[in-house]
C-alpha cells in the first residue's frame, strides 16, 4: 500500500493505458471511458490529493463519461451513409436520350443500358441526344429532366 502511495500517479497511468488496451479488443467504448476516468485519476494524484479522493474522482470521471459522452460518440459512430441499392442509385445520374423524350414516353442511354424515359415535367419534350438528369425511378421509367446547355 505504501508503494502505491508513493507511486500513485504512476499506477493510475498505467490502468489507463492498460484500459485503453483493452478497449481495442473490445470497441465498445466502455473501458475507454474508465480509461478517462484513471487519467482523472492520476492527475488527481499528481496534484497530491488523498487516495480516497483520486478513486472518487477517477469513479466520477468514468461515470460523467459513460453517462454524458458515450452515447452521442455510439450515434455518431452507428449512423453512417446509407447504402443505395438497386433502381435507387440510379438517380442523380445523367443519361443520353435516344429517342425524343415525351409524356407518353421515350428512350435513354443510362449507365450503359437502355431505359423507358418521361420527362418529370409533363409538359416538357427533350429532343433526341439531349442530356439529361435522373430524377426519380418510377418502376422501370426513368423521369427524367433536361440539362441545361450553355450556346456557345
Amino acid at each position: 500500500m505504501e508503494w502505491f502511495r508513493e507511486h500513485a500517479w504512476e499506477t493510475w497511468l498505467v490502468a489507463a493505458a492498460l484500459l485503453g488496451v483493452a478497449e481495442l479488443f473490445s470497441l465498445e467504448l466502455v473501458l475507454v471511458m474508465l480509461a478517462v476516468g484513471a487519467l482523472g485519476g492520476s492527475v488527481a494524484a499528481a496534484l497530491g490529493a488523498p487516495i480516497l479522493l483520486q478513486g472518487f474522482l477517477a469513479m466520477l470521471t468514468a461515470i460523467a463519461m459513460l453517462w454524458l459522452v458515450r452515447p452521442s460518440v455510439v450515434k455518431r459512430l452507428h449512423n453512417g451513409p446509407s447504402l443505395t441499392l438497386g433502381h435507387q442509385a440510379l438517380v442523380g445520374r445523367q443519361g443520353v436520350a435516344l429517342t425524343a423524350v415525351t409524356s407518353q414516353g421515350g428512350q435513354i442511354r443510362l449507365s450503359g443500358e437502355t431505359w423507358t424515359a418521361r420527362p418529370y415535367d409533363e409538359s416538357l419534350v427533350i429532343p433526341e441526344g439531349a442530356t439529361v438528369d435522373v430524377l426519380e425511378i418510377q418502376g422501370a421509367t426513368a423521369l427524367v429532366h433536361p440539362v441545361p446547355q450553355l450556346d456557345p
